[in-house]
């Protein structure tokens, strides 16, 4: 990240100033509305904003709380613990961390070298954002899908551990210059580099963390279909998970509304969308290496999801 921009990041607040002085804690006006430990959004967006940001407050530990909104934390320096509905989680530099609207956190006192940037976004700005990320079921498309439906699903966080793609990196450093300053340019500037961070993370899959809960076996079966949609079976999830299969198999459908093979047969026919577009691979060739030996099997099931051949879509792009 740029050196100057670290600089700005790194300045105290006068609500960090305040802690320095001895006020000890943390200013309770400035974040929640009454006496509950729900931050409110309106406290920290102004009127008719969907994002901002804020620097994460140093110097003190900041108790157990949720929002009413989604929060993504960059790391730009040092290191935060948080601890997340119970689950300790470790954030570095360059590493990205969301929160649903009510996951439950505590983060431990930072130190003055321990930078971090707080993106207060509301539901509704993901909107156009999840359009762009297509109809295949990933953890980050499921996420976001949870956060504006305000679902119970979506108790918890991902985590990714993204410091080393330098692509990612640029987004959100980008993404930090264009709230900095506002206009309404820049906001629609905002809206497109959030959606193609995402599109970003949605390509390094194995660098994603999430809750360790119940609800995080969806997760587990969307990243076992990321790595083995073209040959993967329930059998074979089931046993490198270290679950039973049937016990396995409602808990997918109780927790993504579809079944495994709905699921497999997404990813596959999603991969072989990609293919179409940027190869030149014969159709047949694609069917096979995305896990349909019978062409024409693969055709009546492309069809159906995408209505129209193979041929036709890859002609119209």
């Amino acid at each position: 990240m740029d050196a100057e921009l670290i600089k700005t990041l790194s300045e105290i607040t006068p609500e960090e100033q305040a802690i320095l002085n001895g006020s000890g804690k943390i200013d309770r006006s400035l974040y929640i509305d009454g006496s509950g430990t729900k931050i409110s959004a309106s406290r920290l967006l102004s009127a008719g904003k969907l994002i901002t940001l804020r620097p994460h407050t140093r110097f003190i530990a900041f108790p157990a709380h949720s929002h009413d909104y989604v929060e993504m934390v960059y790391m730009v320096s040092g290191s935060t613990v948080h601890r997340i509905n119970g689950q300790r989680v470790e954030l570095k530099a360059g590493e990205l961390l969301l929160l649903s609207q009510t996951a439950v956190q505590e983060i431990d006192c930072a130190g003055e070298g321990d930078v971090a940037v707080n993106f207060i976004v509301l539901p509704q700005f993901f909107t156009t954002t999840l359009s762009a990320l297509g109809e295949e079921e990933t953890p980050l498309r499921r996420f976001l899908v949870d956060c504006l439906c305000g679902d119970r699903a979506a108790e918890g966080f991902l985590h990714f551990r993204v410091a080393e793609v330098r692509a990612v990196q640029n987004l959100v450093e980008n993404l930090i210059l264009t709230l900095l300053e506002s206009s309404s340019v820049k906001r629609r500037l905002a809206q497109m580099t959030m959606t193609t961070l995402f599109l970003e993370l949605m390509n390094h899959a194995e660098m994603l963390h999430y809750t360790e809960d119940e609800d995080a076996i969806a997760v587990q079966i969307l990243r076992y279909i990321e790595r083995k949609y073209a040959h993967g079976t329930l059998a074979e999830a089931a046993e490198e998970l270290h679950y039973d299969e049937a016990w396995l198999s409602r808990q997918i459908k109780r927790q993504t509304g579809k079944t495994f093979t709905a699921l497999m047969q997404e990813k596959r026919l999603a991969q072989a969308a990609f293919l179409l577009r940027s190869t030149d691979r014969q159709v047949g060739e694609i069917a096979l290496a995305v896990g349909y030996e019978n062409t024409s099997f693969f055709h009546r099931l492309f069809l159906s999801a995408y209505g129209c051949s193979p041929k036709h879509y890859r002609d119209a792009g």
